[in-house]
């Protein structure tokens, strides 16, 4: 069984973001022993002079560690904290595979699947007025995923590893945002196996109107 020494330390984050929640979902994965500390981004708590002094950004989720670093953007922080675990292959191509997907998430899934859904969900905004890219390129990300997964039960090496906690944390409430994932029978699959995994209740299939 993988055990990791690592001291306690403190996740700040926002439990209506995805990035946030995958950092939080793998932490308790690995029985890492944290402190979650809630930061409301929208009202303003993580631009804050008291944030700003952790994260001159002004971006969740953040780690702090008990000696005082901090380590921002979310996909590094599940590479640190999953560092020695099954999360990571051992194989360095396959490890380089995880790599390209997280790489991939925050530039061709995140952007378009996750910000639909936060202007529809939280901005009230409605889908007729919305930049039309959101859903074709959100759409296409999603094809390309179900083409991945059409064969296989996970992303790499036949095993769960942090590019499905990447990938499933907006996946999984893509429907909030207008994307039907009963057009991508293999992604709903997957979405429900890594929901599992994590002992992660399923968030719904069941597509707003785009």
């Amino acid at each position: 069984m993988w055990e990791r020494q690592m001291d306690a330390f403190r996740l700040y984050g926002h439990k209506e973001s995805g990035n946030c929640l995958k950092t939080l979902w793998t932490a308790r994965h690995l029985g890492l022993d944290i402190e979650w500390i809630e930061i409301d981004i929208f009202k303003g708590a993580s631009r804050t002079d008291e944030f700003l002094a952790l994260n001159p950004a002004g971006q969740v989720p953040l780690l702090e560690r008990s000696d005082g670093r901090t380590l921002a953007q979310s996909n590094a922080i599940l590479t640190y904290m999953a560092e020695g675990s099954d999360l990571i292959p051992q194989d360095p191509f396959d490890r380089a595979k995880m790599m390209e997907w997280l790489f991939w998430e925050q530039y061709s899934h995140e952007p378009y699947i996750a910000v639909r859904r936060s202007q529809l969900r939280f901005h009230a905004r409605r889908a007729s007025d919305l930049d039309p890219d959101l859903l074709s390129k959100g759409r296409r990300a999603l094809g390309v995923m179900e083409m991945r997964l059409l064969a296989r039960e996970y992303f790499v090496a036949e095993q769960l590893t942090l590019a499905d906690i990447a990938l499933v944390a907006y996946t999984r409430v893509a429907h909030e945002g207008g994307f039907d994932l009963a057009d991508f029978p293999a992604v709903q699959g997957w979405v429900r196996r890594v929901e599992s995994a994590l002992s992660l209740p399923h968030a719904g299939d069941h597509a707003m109107a785009g």
